[in-house]
């Protein structure tokens, strides 16, 4: 076993971005090991080594994941070249260092995980561990039976072949969409193929872990079983030593943000605990592997 921690995780462990983020720093020249510049992806970290990054100095820091509701209007983003609202405008500053793990665009609301774990970043991407991500979507129109079963079969679109994984009727114009290899954009280029336009999506799972009733611009801290959650679908999650009560049954009207307050700058994490009693594995079967229709 070779020695040291590679370069990128390291960089990925201080903070600095995801490890395809810093792979790119190191590519382009903007990275130093010990004085000197580093262009060999393949180098190892060890102790007394000193690592910079633009010049100043970066060392591990301690990890934290948090979930955060993102709220309709704001980009992914730290800094908008087109002057839009960012959701770290709506983080303290102590939570800017971290990054977000994949991104919902700026008309998409709902589950965000954000961290400056670098494996874990890693390991919820990756397509090799198909992590599903559950999305409630309306549209314009009515859906017709057809065109859901088209969605799982598969839609040809300029990005290519997309599918979903999972979809249930919710009501004639909403339904449940289970993604697992998300391509960007994927639901809304799905729609747009099949002559629907998205009015809302919002995300509401990712692996085991569901948004629960975090409200719109709120943040919490994730403790390390439901770390393990977002890494395991349903079905696959460990049993806990405590029950967890349904958090947004398909039968119940999802609130919209519209009938919510305006999220509060800064405002932080819940007042309330979102831990055991309202965020976690639902209890019951597993999301439906096929369609299924609520006449």
């Amino acid at each position: 076993m070779k020695d040291g921690t590679r370069l990128n995780k390291f960089l990925a462990s201080c903070a600095v971005g995801s490890r395809r983020a810093c792979d790119e720093l190191i590519q382009a020249g903007r990275v130093e090991v010990n004085g000197s510049p580093c262009l060999n992806l393949g180098t190892r970290i060890t102790e007394g080594d000193h690592v910079r990054v633009d010049g100043k100095r970066v060392t591990p820091k301690s990890l934290t994941t948090v979930v955060f509701h993102k709220p309709r209007g704001f980009v992914c983003t730290k800094e908008d070249e087109l002057g839009r609202d960012t959701i770290y405008t709506l983080l303290p500053g102590t939570l800017h260092s971290l990054h977000h793990v994949g991104r919902l665009d700026r008309d998409s609301e709902g589950l965000l995980i954000l961290t400056n774990d670098g494996d874990l970043s890693q390991r919820l991407m990756h397509p090799s561990k198909s992590v599903e991500k559950e999305y409630f979507v309306t549209a314009n129109q009515s859906f017709e039976n057809v065109h859901l079963d088209q969605f799982l079969i598969g839609v040809y679109t300029p990005e290519g072949k997309l599918k979903a994984k999972a979809i249930e009727r919710l009501s004639p114009r909403r339904i449940r969409v289970v993604l697992e290899h998300g391509a960007k954009r994927q639901i809304r280029v799905m729609f747009d193929a099949m002559g629907y336009q998205v009015t809302k999506l919002l995300r509401v799972r990712i692996g085991s872990l569901w948004l629960g009733d975090l409200e719109p611009g709120r943040w919490a801290a994730l403790a390390p079983h439901e770390i393990e959650m977002l890494l395991a679908n349903p079905g696959q999650a460990k049993p806990q030593a405590h029950s967890r009560k349904p958090v947004l049954p398909a039968k119940k009207k999802v609130p919209t943000t519209s009938k919510r307050s305006a999220p509060v700058r800064g405002a932080g994490p819940a007042k309330k605990p979102v831990g055991p009693p309202t965020r976690g594995k639902r209890p019951g079967p597993p999301p439906p592997s096929k369609r299924t229709r609520r006449d």
